[in-house]
């Protein structure tokens, strides 16, 4: 297995740019996946490691190796794609050991490689049927296990999970989860579903715009993100952000209706920042009436409740235990200031101690 370091990689379509100088180290067996909103570039950064992809500028190491002129067939990576890409003629076996056969492995070997990625995988009692008698996430193992025999330096995901229903995703995280724990190798994972992200990545990449936002653990970004982008894409439901100011050392938020001391020491008085906060962070006060609920999203052991203020500012609550909000209530939150984030309102960088 092998680490994976993308040195100054950019890639450019003519005179457009969509990836601009990306620095970023992956450690051998490390699960690290790229997030972002559509179109910021995080497939293409995959492919461009795949392979499939040209690299415009810059360079791509697996291990010890250079790889950015290699063919993708001579970079030790194996890819799972969104769509199965099965041959539906083929029984599980046939598909599995396809490659290889193709490569001109010898049939002892085949079988055993299918075998062992058969054994992972949990596909035994599969390996007879055809594409058409699998379900979606039975066709996604196979995906998996094709990848698996080839024995590759790096795995990489291109959002495998995108097509599968709400109740096989979770099933098929937990797969990968294990896989990944079970052979140690280093994956890069590309999704949209940031809850994908925080429980399957060692290391998330968020991206936006073809730039990193930032790396770090899921908790890390979670807890301390570097910016106003950042905190707003990690975490669901998202973070709030209200307008505030700096008066004489105190945040002002007119949209929360609360002043917060001793929060912030590297802002200039008069200074416009946004404040963010998580609803879990949020307490209703019934005894308040600076919010009235517009909607309560009930969803058992946890509930939502959505707030306008009397300014207009739209804010989440994080409710739980017995006692809940109902849509129309007239109530106040309350917030621990050592909660809150503050971020520049026109840079939107993080204003830290």
């Amino acid at each position: 297995m092998s680490g994976v370091a993308l040195n100054k990689v950019i890639k450019s379509y003519g005179d457009v740019q969509v990836i601009h100088g990306i620095d970023l180290q992956i450690e051998d067996g490390e699960f690290c996946v790229f997030v972002g909103p559509s179109g910021c570039g995080k497939s293409t950064l995959l492919r461009m490691v795949a392979g499939l992809e040209e690299t415009s500028d810059g360079q791509i190491m697996i291990g010890d190796r250079d790889v950015t002129r290699l063919d993708p067939s001579q970079r030790g990576v194996a890819m799972v794609f969104q769509t199965y890409a099965l041959y539906p003629h083929m029984t599980v076996r046939d598909n599995m050991g396809f490659g290889l056969k193709m490569n001109g492995h010898p049939k002892a070997e085949i079988t055993k490689k299918v075998a062992e990625a058969t054994r992972i995988l949990k596909l035994e009692q599969y390996l007879d049927r055809k594409p058409s008698a699998l379900s979606g996430g039975q066709r996604q193992r196979v995906s998996i296990g094709r990848a698996i025999v080839r024995g590759p330096e790096v795995f990489l995901f291109d959002e495998p999970l995108s097509n599968l229903d709400a109740e096989l995703r979770v099933e098929m995280r937990v797969e990968i989860a294990r896989l990944h724990k079970e052979i140690g190798a280093t994956m890069i994972y590309v999704t949209h579903d940031q809850v994908e992200a925080m429980t399957l990545a060692d290391k998330i990449v968020v991206l936006r715009a073809g730039n990193i936002e930032q790396v770090g653990a899921p908790m890390d970004l979670y807890r301390d993100p570097d910016n106003k982008f950042v905190a707003g894409f990690i975490g669901s439901p998202s973070m709030n952000f209200v307008d505030g100011t700096v008066e004489g050392g105190t945040v002002v938020a007119p949209g929360l209706g609360a002043r917060f001391d001793g929060v912030i020491h590297s802002a200039h008085d008069g200074q416009n920042v946004t404040i963010g906060a998580r609803p879990e962070h949020i307490v209703i006060d019934p005894a308040g009436d600076t919010h009235i609920v517009d909607m309560t999203e009930s969803l058992g052991g946890v509930s939502y409740a959505y707030l306008t203020s009397e300014t207009g500012e739209k804010v989440i609550v994080e409710e739980r235990g017995d006692d809940r909000s109902a849509t129309g209530d007239k109530v106040g939150i309350k917030i621990d200031p050592s909660r809150i984030l503050l971020f520049d309102a026109k840079t939107e960088q993080r204003i830290r101690g």
